[in-house]
């Protein structure tokens, strides 16, 4: 199945979430949204490091751990941003980026 889906393909749909990503990071203002760009980001790179794995050394497996790794890190940081998303809602009762500024004192 991926024998007829050459590099280029891949490459492109990994650009486009980087970049839709990047955009969401920094258009939007709500913070579920921002994590969610985050996670955007992180999938493509996770698809950047299968995709040059797989073409580039066939045999071998170091792309699939380092997204097994990535997979892990980003399963954290959204439970602790998510911990820190419910915190910042229950004291503000708002989840916009320009009131977090509110709780620095």
């Amino acid at each position: 199945m991926i024998e007829g889906i050459g590099i280029e393909h891949f490459l492109v749909v990994s650009t486009l979430m980087f970049f839709i990503g990047v955009c969401g990071f920094i258009i939007r203002r709500n913070l579920i949204t921002m994590l969610m760009s985050i996670e955007l980001i992180l999938n493509s790179v996770n698809i950047n490091f299968l995709v040059f794995n797989r073409y580039l050394y066939p045999d071998q497996m170091q792309g699939h751990f380092f997204s097994l790794f990535i997979v892990g890190i980003a399963a954290a940081e959204a439970s602790v941003a998510i911990a820190l998303i419910i915190n910042i809602y229950r004291n503000l009762q708002n989840i916009d980026v320009e009131n977090v500024s509110e709780m620095k004192y």
